[in-house]
């Protein structure tokens, strides 16, 4: 089986407490932390490209 794309037990449970912080937000407040987090997430991206491509590969 292949590992590398399952969830730590840890993560899971990161996982199990935004979504309960998530449950009590408001329908705006969910849609603005949405659009952080995917913020958040392409510059994440961009930070390992960055890396890798001054890595040489």
């Amino acid at each position: 089986m292949n590992t590398s794309n399952e969830l730590t037990f840890e993560q899971e449970f990161k996982l199990i407490v935004y979504k309960q912080k998530i449950n009590k937000l408001s329908h705006r407040q969910a849609r603005r932390y949405l659009t952080i987090l995917l913020s958040q997430m392409l510059l994440k991206d961009n930070v390992i490209k960055y890396c890798i491509r001054s890595a040489g590969f």
